[in-house]
């Protein structure tokens, strides 16, 4: 299969995508280790032969112009930080439904999926960024946690949601997934809202995700330090300060 690549409708600083013949064509850079590029493939196919959720349909996994790239169908439609966005007065609204698929992905399990635990524990030990008896203590509280297989996203956010005209729903983007502990992919999207600069929107997320989940606010919070340092490994410059104030904060018991 050959491609015009002449309709580009996302930009980021590993990826394009573009539209083109009613694909959405996931275009990674030549630097994107390939191992990344096949991982993220198996990981979408595991979702989507598994879980029973409405994801995009991943139809191939090709090189252009020496570059990776995962095709997958396109999905007409809004996402939901779109909808947000145009529709402000509806915040509440839209946040109660976002809230709602996030649990109904938790309650699937995929078998297969590296277990969120481990990739946490990879991503602590290679991480110099902190201080070894900071880096300690994290591993600690990360061994002290409950252990899940629930259907992590890993990168749960509003933009990964996409609703066609008919009010259906599409869970995009699973190239975090894991099977794990609900409140760390609960920690994770809270430091999205929070790096976005929306406060309110992360503690008003957090307190609604822990009242329907029945999980408490304070376990979840618990993870948010460990989180917050799996983040830096990533080396986004622009996060680094915020995310180790989230780390230096924590009450290491």
């Amino acid at each position: 299969m050959t491609f015009k690549l002449d309709n580009l409708i996302y930009k980021g600083e590993t990826k394009e995508v573009f539209k083109e013949d009613g694909n959405a064509i996931k275009l990674f850079n030549e630097t994107h280790p390939k191992a990344f590029v096949l991982n993220e493939a198996l990981n979408h196919a595991r979702v989507e032969q598994y879980s029973g959720l409405s994801v995009p349909t991943l139809k191939e996994v090709a090189v252009v112009n020496n570059r990776w790239a995962l095709v997958y169908n396109y999905l007409e439609g809004k996402t939901l930080a779109e909808l947000m966005a145009e529709n402000p007065e509806k915040e509440d609204e839209y946040l109660n439904k976002f809230v709602d698929i996030q649990l109904e992905v938790l309650s699937k399990n995929v078998p297969l999926l590296n277990r969120t635990k481990d990739k946490f524990r990879r991503k602590l030990s290679e991480l110099t960024e902190i201080a070894d008896d900071v880096k300690y203590e994290l591993m600690q509280r990360l061994e002290g946690m409950k252990n899940h297989t629930k259907l992590c996203h890993g990168d749960f956010d509003p933009s990964n949601i996409i609703f066609d005209k008919d009010g259906n729903y599409y869970v995009i983007d699973w190239a975090h997934v894991t099977a794990g502990n609900a409140s760390a992919d609960a920690a994770r999207t809270f430091l999205i809202f929070s790096i976005e600069n929306k406060t309110e929107l992360a503690n008003k997320y957090l307190k609604l995700f822990s009242q329907k989940s029945e999980i408490e606010i304070k376990y979840i919070q618990s993870w948010i330090p460990i989180v917050a340092a799996t983040q830096l490994e990533k080396g986004v410059q622009s996060e680094k300060e915020f995310l180790l104030k989230w780390i230096n904060v924590a009450e290491y018991q």
